[in-house]
């Protein structure tokens, strides 16, 4: 029985340029879907979150870049914590699976890999 289950991961960006957002969050993307052998029909949504030094574009154009035309995006402000990881993006996509929560991979990519030693 399929169930909602989360998928996270976060990666950081050298620069805010559209360029770099978009090819960052692409890398991010396909690499959550590959670890998780995650199909794009499986997907229920993806929220993605930038840190305010990222405004050159929205990560959701990635998404629609590689395909996923159909599937509900939305990007919002990471808080903005004193002392917490610049320029990065994060992303929580839903999807339809039948594993179970603890089999799922979540993607910690560059100096995102900080946000989660235990991965």
């Amino acid at each position: 029985m399929n169930k909602i289950r989360g998928i996270r991961g976060a990666i950081t960006v050298s620069r805010n340029s559209k360029e770099d957002i978009i090819s960052s969050t692409t890398e991010l993307l396909k690499k959550i879907l590959s670890q998780n052998k995650v199909k794009t029909e499986d997907i229920a949504g993806i929220i993605f979150t930038a840190t305010k030094d990222l405004n050159a574009e929205f990560p959701a154009t990635a998404a629609r870049k590689i395909g996923l035309k159909t599937t509900p995006l939305l990007c919002a402000y990471e808080i903005d914590v004193p002392g917490s990881l610049k320029k990065c993006i994060r992303i929580l996509m839903l999807v339809n699976s039948g594993k179970p929560q603890s089999s799922i991979k979540h993607v910690y990519l560059s100096d995102a890999k900080k946000l989660r030693t235990d991965l």
